[in-house]
């Protein structure tokens, strides 16, 4: 733990130890190496809020099994242009990770990143028939080309057996299937960023909170630290801050006074998960499956059931069962909503109390929930389940984004949102999903808004780094092709040869 002067200036200042500050600090180290960066968490290690794998799904988001990314429109086709978005800004994560492994800059991807085909699982007519649609509609795309879909089960069970047996062969049911999908550990992949800037000057600060900010005479920002165990007490001069802390971010976003912050509130959304250790069940099954959500349910609440890797171990996840805390952290308070309410959010926050009925009427049945019925509704996916073989963890917290709509007076949003002052000396990121997967497009487009002068210089260095940059994939078959062969060699994951 590093314990900091009384007072001392960096070019920028990062706020929150999880992968987006880890991922915008390994971006500035590549193209400002000179610069100079402090880092702060509050808890004593890095990633361990929502980064930490067993507070999140470890899902490598590209939208090949998350249903609610390509939505069904009135005359039954599927509308495939978020799920190309979000497939695209994957890529660029793949291209900037394998950049940082062959340049030895972080150690083995099998530590963080492996290969778990992504299925998507549906029962009933209806359900079958527009997953069907679905499939036409993002197989005809070069980055889904390599999705199958079937409604045999036979066939399912050669995927993801333990989602058939057991279940009643005259059933529909239909599943798509991509087999390159992977599996994340984002706390270990901070972990290894961090390492690497620790390594190459960064300072890094662990147990220290950033408990205050204020706007500086020369433009910049003053943040007042304290170490709560010690109870010392300091403070930091920034150039530039980086409010990367999770569902604590709104409070300091607030606390800045800068225009672009106001309005926004913050819906917080927690959640659980069973997990099962057991080794050779695990390897009874290998691939993460995504079902529908609930009437009313958030997109972040679609059951699946998921392998995962964390700490080179097998495991299974089934879940997540929404609940709802009052507080932005998993290692928050309870006051963390109600002091995060002010005059310019208290409109858009009733007006989305008033439209999401069906949302707080879900949250409140889901906490009601009892454990056998959170039993059966993993037995939806996995017919014989056994209630022994399975934990029930706690998951991160999620704080979904509430901002003014003239129309509506407010909206809930479920997704991540760049905010950055006019100055672009105060950038921070609010939201969820998909989160920690697209951390490195959410992070080029701050920097972009930070730093507009210098970002026009950076295009080289950045398209050195990511051959796909400034390219849309989906246009370009052969360049994907080679981009996926080159980050599947280099991530060590295994390479889909695909044509269309």
């Amino acid at each position: 733990m590093t314990f900091i002067s009384p007072t001392k200036h960096a070019d920028v200042v990062l706020i929150g130890g999880g992968i987006m500050s880890a991922t915008l600090g390994a971006f500035i180290k590549q193209l400002e190496p000179n610069w100079t960066i402090s880092m702060f968490e509050r808890l004593d290690e890095p990633g361990q809020e929502s980064s930490d794998p067993w507070n999140n799904a470890g899902t490598g988001h590209a939208a090949l099994c998350e249903l609610n990314y390509s939505p069904a429109a009135k005359d039954g086709t599927v509308d495939a242009t978020k799920a190309l978005v979000i497939n695209e800004q994957f890529q660029l994560s793949r291209q900037f990770w394998s950049h940082l492994v062959d340049n030895s800059l972080i150690g083995s991807p099998k530590g963080f990143i492996n290969t778990v085909p992504h299925m998507s699982f549906v029962i009933g007519d209806s359900h079958a028939d527009f997953l069907k649609a679905r499939h036409e509609s993002l197989s005809s795309h070069t980055l889904f080309r390599s999705m199958q879909y079937s409604e045999d089960h036979s066939q399912i069970a050669k995927w993801a057996p333990l989602i058939v047996k057991g279940r009643d062969p005259q059933q529909r049911v239909a599943a798509t299937y991509a087999p390159e999908g992977t599996d994340i550990d984002f706390g270990s992949l901070t972990r290894e960023l961090t390492t690497y800037l620790g390594d190459n000057g960064v300072d890094i600060n662990y147990g220290h909170d950033v408990s205050g900010i204020k706007r500086a005479s020369d433009g910049g920002w003053d943040l007042s630290i304290k170490h709560p165990r010690s109870g010392e007490r300091s403070s930091i001069h920034a150039k530039f801050v980086f409010v990367g802390a999770g569902g604590g971010a709104l409070h300091l976003l607030q606390a800045s006074g800068i225009p672009e912050s106001k309005g926004y509130g913050g819906f917080p959304v927690s959640g659980q998960f069973f997990r099962c250790t057991d080794e050779d069940l695990a390897a009874q099954h290998t691939a993460k499956v995504y079902g529908q959500a609930s009437v009313g349910a958030p997109p972040m609440s679609v059951p699946h059931l998921d392998t995962r890797y964390v700490n080179g171990k097998r495991s299974l996840l089934f879940g997540p069962y929404a609940g709802f805390s009052t507080n932005f952290l998993k290692n928050g308070s309870y006051l963390d909503l109600p002091l995060s309410i002010r005059p310019g959010n208290i409109i858009p926050m009733l007006a989305v109390a008033k439209d999401n009925m069906d949302l707080t009427t879900y949250l409140i049945k889901e906490v009601a929930k009892r454990h056998g019925d959170k039993v059966e509704a993993l037995r939806e996916y996995y017919p014989e389940a056994q209630d022994g073989d399975w934990e029930l963890i706690t998951a991160g917290q999620r704080v979904q984004i509430i901002k003014k709509d003239p129309k509506k007076g407010g909206i809930l949003q479920f997704g991540t949102e760049v905010i950055a002052a006019r100055d672009g000396s105060i950038g921070a990121l609010l939201g969820a999903s998909p989160g920690a997967s697209t951390a490195v497009p959410i992070m080029i487009e701050l920097l972009q808004k930070a730093f507009p002068k210098n970002f026009k210089g950076w295009q080289g260095k950045l398209k050195d780094m990511m051959p796909g940059y400034g390219v849309k994939l989906d246009d370009n078959l052969d360049l994907a092709v080679d981009i996926e062969k080159s980050t599947a060699a280099s991530l060590q994951l295994e390479s889909v040869t695909t044509s269309r």
